[in-house]
């Protein structure tokens, strides 16, 4: 029974902290980069936790004066990926 109960407790916290985050990040970015996170949350969902923990830590410190558009969304996703390998193949 107890742990039913602390079971309930521990969703209501994280639903909680997930409204509080949303409600956050919806006034720290414009519609545009609201959509293009939400896009990246679909496809790679780690990566756009990151990036929503780099937005809410920057807008916690002071760094972040104004909503984030678009373009510095896009700017923080082409930063964050990898590099493309290249294959070539020789044909004999």
């Amino acid at each position: 029974m107890e742990r039913d109960q602390f079971n309930e407790a521990k969703k209501r916290e994280e639903v909680e902290r997930k409204a509080i985050k949303d409600n956050a990040l919806r006034t720290l970015l414009t519609s545009e980069a609201r959509e293009r996170l939400g896009n990246v949350k679909m496809v790679k969902p780690e990566v756009a936790q990151i990036i929503e923990n780099s937005i809410i830590q920057q807008a916690s410190t002071g760094r972040l004066k104004r909503p984030m558009n678009d373009d510095e969304l896009k700017a923080i996703l082409q930063s964050m990926q990898q590099p493309k390998k290249e294959f070539k193949f020789k044909r004999i």
